[in-house]
């Protein structure tokens, strides 16, 4: 099994980790209400996606 000679430094060990932090939603607008929702997802204001209603039953 590996060991390692040295042990890892904070700064090292943190300067590894800079891109480990989580990155924000990409949120777009609805086609069809305008409303904000997230891409790749079915509306969840009117139930649209991809030129298409994909609920039979609309709120309303």
């Amino acid at each position: 099994m590996a060991v390692p000679r040295n042990r890892t430094s904070n700064a090292r060990k943190n300067s590894r980790r800079a891109h480990h932090a989580k990155k924000p939603k990409n949120v777009n607008s609805c086609t069809n209400c305008a409303q904000s929702c997230l891409s790749h997802r079915i509306c969840s204001h009117c139930g649209f996606y991809a030129g298409r209603w994909v609920f039979s039953e609309r709120k309303g």
